[in-house]
């Protein structure tokens, strides 16, 4: 994983900004953190100290836990109709309102 480029030019400080998420980007506030963190540490003793921040950024960019607790619900939910503790409407059921 590099962050910094090899030879620094105010090419590669113009061009830097394209590969971020701080122009209209959901992770702004991750990526901030985490570049703070960075910048604080050092590139080599960030990358340990500042890995809890890297892997929110990182959920954030590719909501894996989210995509993963979905995946587990709809297993779950085939279980209990293959086990035929739901049925016929129950199986189509929408949660509640409030109870997320």
């Amino acid at each position: 994983m590099s962050l910094s480029p090899f030879l620094r030019s105010p090419f590669t400080d113009l061009t830097g900004g394209i590969h971020s998420h701080q122009m209209l980007g959901r992770c702004q506030k991750e990526e901030s953190r985490y570049m703070e963190c960075l910048e604080a540490y050092g590139l080599e003793r960030g990358k340990v100290k500042c890995a809890h921040l890297f892997d929110d950024f990182h959920e954030c960019q590719t909501s894996m836990k989210q995509y993963k607790r979905f995946v587990a619900m709809r297993r779950e939910r085939d279980r209990q109709i293959a086990a035929g503790k739901l049925n016929g409407d129950d199986k189509f059921v929408s949660p509640k309102i409030d109870s997320y």
